[in-house]
């Protein structure tokens, strides 16, 4: 009789090939299917290449399931929506009562909890898990965030804390999240966090290209020499090996890239719950209308064409500048606007944990994401270390050490923003950012108008700050009455 596999993965694209290999390498027998069964053979032929990896293919589902050791555990690697649904259809039918199904994709919260509920009637377990860190993530460490059964989690955990990233004094990258969604709600935002930082990235380099007249060459220095300090990361890593690589046709091709960004869904469906829960998340919501501005791309030529005839065109000023201290500007400018993301993430996770009775614990988010996912970086440390100097932080901003950081880099952050404005570039995110500080550390607001006007249109009511209760002016008839 063959031993049956630990675990089994559907879904075989190359993120569910890596983390299956993955699995394999850290010596858990491991079954795999896909509807396509070209991809079972391609991926038990790599098994086969990368040091014989005790990984077994099966064309049929039926045989798959069946080769898994009970209770069963099998997670679902595909297009999040509809195909999720399929797939389950498939499995469902030959798993027992106790076994688990684990959803690996991005897929929206909401459809995590009500197949949970549905799996629970059939007596099986059921699990989201966000996965983080790309195709070298899950081939050799990803960031993990399973939310659902604890039960469930229990089953893998062993797995788990292998296959995840591994960060010296830190610990696996991985944590159980907490019920329902949430880990994938928190899949999400992280998502959503990593907009906000490709975005302000992008910003920065606009600026010292556009601005500085930096060459490729020389922002391959500065964003491989940042990433030796406070802006250490994954993503200012690999901007740095962006800007090395040149076209075989010629030139850098970074500049061949069309300047039209995709997206898959998550950055807006972030967007979307910031709003839901009335949680301000500028820097991130700036980051997706940049992409859906890209994407306009025809109509931005048109339009160039239109302002360029009248004058207007490009960079508004050839403005001379300190190369050096532009670049330090800029990457201050970067730090302070990044704080003010990763705030504005952490506090629609709480937002969304007391809305759901998640308990969810931030520093623990913080240090999961240290290593194997997109937005790992040594900043992380520090903002688990806030969360552990005061669970209950009301915001990133006022923690004692981000505060003086952010003090202490103003004067650049507002300076790059100027200059970007003089020299008609867009910094949204930067903006955004800064925007979202001065707001947040002043005591009080121009909102007092705001909710006047409301109230003379609507009689919406208002507060005052000097008694208690609500109140209602008749501000036309008092105004119509002082213009007779």
């Amino acid at each position: 009789m063959v031993a049956l596999s630990r675990i089994g993965l559907a879904g075989l694209a190359v993120m569910g090939q890596n983390l299956a290999l993955n699995i394999a390498e850290k010596g858990f027998p491991i079954s795999v299917y896909n509807r396509t069964t070209s991809k079972v053979d391609e991926t038990v032929e790599r098994a086969k290449q990368e040091g014989n990896l005790p990984l077994y293919g099966f064309h049929d589902p039926e045989a798959f399931v069946r080769s898994i050791q009970k209770p069963r555990v099998i997670i679902m690697l595909v297009k999040a929506g509809p195909p999720v649904d399929q797939t389950i259809k498939t499995l469902s039918i030959y798993l027992e009562k106790g076994d688990c199904i684990i959803d690996g994709g991005n897929e929206w919260y909401e459809n995590t909890e009500r197949r949970e509920k549905a799996m629970a009637e059939l007596g099986l377990l059921y699990l989201g898990m966000g996965v983080s860190g790309g195709e070298e993530g899950a081939r050799h460490g990803p960031s993990l965030m399973p939310g659902g059964s604890y039960e469930a989690y229990k089953y893998i955990e062993d797995i788990l804390l292998k296959v995840a990233a591994q960060v010296p004094d830190s610990g696996p990258c991985v944590t159980y999240i907490g019920k329902g969604g949430s880990g994938n709600f928190v899949k999400m935002v992280h998502n959503g966090i990593e907009y906000g930082d490709m975005q302000l990235i992008a910003e920065a380099y606009d600026v010292l290209k556009s601005v500085g007249k930096l060459s490729n060459e020389e922002l391959h220095q500065v964003f491989s020499e940042w990433n030796k300090g406070e802006l250490l990361s994954f993503l200012i890593e690999i901007t740095a090996d962006i800007f090395g690589i040149k076209d075989e046709k010629g030139g850098h091709l970074v500049d061949k890239v069309l300047d039209k960004t995709g997206m898959k869904g998550t950055g807006k469906w972030t967007v979307q719950q910031a709003a839901e829960l009335s949680v301000a998340a500028p820097t991130i919501a700036s980051s997706l209308d940049a992409r859906f501005l890209s994407g306009l791309k025809e109509e931005r030529v048109e339009a160039a064409k239109v302002f360029t005839s009248r004058g207007f065109g490009g960079v508004l000023a050839d403005i001379a500048v300190d190369k050096e201290k532009l670049i330090d500007d800029v990457r201050q400018a970067l730090y302070a606007s990044k704080i003010c993301s990763y705030a504005q993430g952490m506090n629609l996770i709480r937002a969304k944990s007391i809305e759901k009775g998640w308990d969810l614990k931030l520093g623990e988010l913080a240090r999961i994401w240290k290593g194997g996912c997109i937005i790992r970086a040594v900043f992380l440390d520090r903002i688990k270390k806030a969360y552990d100097r005061n669970p209950n932080l009301a915001n990133l901003l006022v923690d004692p050490e981000f505060a003086k950081e952010i003090i202490e880099r103003q004067s650049a952050w507002r300076g790059v923003v100027s200059l970007a404005i003089n020299s008609g570039i867009s910094t949204p995110g930067m903006s955004s950012s800064l925007a979202y500080f001065d707001s947040y550390r002043r005591e009080r607001l121009p909102a007092n108008l705001v909710q006047a006007q409301r109230d003379y249109f609507g009689a919406h009511t208002y507060e005052r700050i000097d008694v208690l209760g609500s109140f209602h002016t008749e501000w036309f008839k008092i105004a119509r009455q002082s213009k007779i």
